[in-house]
């Protein structure tokens, strides 16, 4: 009796600290029916890549160099999923974006193409004449007064396949005598991966100069346990466990900046080998998966260095051993 007791009391309790989660049906003085919880604080979104990219900006601004004029024009998803759940995309819409941001970080020079909606509406309204200036005239509008692209990067998310491999175990102990308390133990994992495909075009002739091809395998696990016993006559089942998977997302972008990362070392004609004084973050001097003749592709460059794309430890701050004692440029 005692322990049944006891039991109701524990429920009680769960049930009373429901009731104090529940929202109020009328407002505060502060207009709120409940306060927001949580208070991280915003933090940078890098990827492994993200330094190789900051260290090869800081190697062209010390010694001048200047980038051409890159354009991101749409990456598309082509994988044609959809969430789970039904709600969305499987995958970022915002791959575009993704690239954009992966240049900054090399300090490559930028033209806007993606969204040229304001830039246009006020170039109408300027021809209409219904722009003016602090002065209080009209704004005019130069022929040649906006810079062109040299390059332009186009593409998409191309892969994304769901449960490449899993594994998993089940284990279920107890005595054959059914009041006795059974164990359960549950643990899986899976792989699934995520695919890109980019091109860069020579903006004037539309001829491709570059194509990079890649891939990111994500991992997920799953872990759970439980327990089930008769106490006298109280019954108990408990049971907890946890689920991650590696942000899909984060792997697009990572993905991205590593292709960013080979573009913008052609781009700024450098031999990635003396960037930053360590060993060449992305490879030999052969395009293995584009083909592209870099002798002509690029122009008259000094280096010719489109990467045997071979290996992924190259440029990555964790499994890059040179990159790891020469972040961001700094060497012992």
């Amino acid at each position: 009796m005692m322990k049944s007791k006891i039991l109701l009391a524990t429920l009680a309790s769960a049930i009373a600290l429901t009731g104090c989660a529940t929202t109020s049906r009328t407002g505060g003085s502060d207009g709120l029916y409940a306060q927001p919880i949580g208070g991280a604080p915003v933090t940078t979104n890098p990827t492994p890549y993200s330094e190789a990219l900051v260290c090869l900006a800081n190697y062209a601004r010390a010694n001048g160099l200047e980038s051409p004029r890159i354009a991101v024009g749409r990456l598309s998803d082509y994988t044609g999923r959809g969430s789970s759940d039904g709600t969305g995309a499987a995958v970022t819409q915002g791959a575009s974006l993704m690239a954009i941001s992966a240049f900054a970080k090399a300090g490559v020079r930028l033209v806007e193409r993606f969204d040229t909606s304001v830039s246009e509406l006020e170039l109408r309204y300027a021809n209409n004449a219904l722009i003016g200036e602090e002065n209080g005239e009209q704004r005019q509008i130069y022929a040649a007064s906006l810079p062109g692209s040299d390059y332009h990067l186009v593409g998409g998310i191309t892969e994304l396949n769901y449960n490449i491999r899993s594994n998993g175990v089940d284990v279920l102990a107890g005595d054959r005598v059914d009041s006795d308390p059974t164990g359960l133990f549950n643990r899986r994992s899976w792989v699934m991966n995520i695919g890109l495909d980019l091109r860069l075009n020579d903006t004037r002739t539309m001829e491709t100069v570059d194509v990079i091809s890649y891939q990111k395998q994500i991992i997920g696990r799953e872990i759970s346990a439980g327990l089930f016993a008769f106490w006298d006559d109280a019954v108990i089942d408990i049971s907890g466990g946890g689920r991650s998977l590696e942000p899909v997302q984060l792997a697009v972008r990572s993905v991205i900046e590593r292709a960013v990362l080979e573009i913008s070392a052609q781009l700024y004609g450098v031999d990635p080998s003396a960037a930053c004084h360590y060993a060449d973050p992305i490879g030999g001097s052969t395009n293995v998966s584009g083909g592209i003749n870099t002798a002509s592709a690029y122009g008259s460059r000094e280096t010719s260095n489109v990467q045997a794309r071979q290996t992924v430890d190259h440029g990555h701050e964790r499994r890059d051993a040179d990159v790891r004692s020469y972040l961001r440029g700094r060497y012992n």
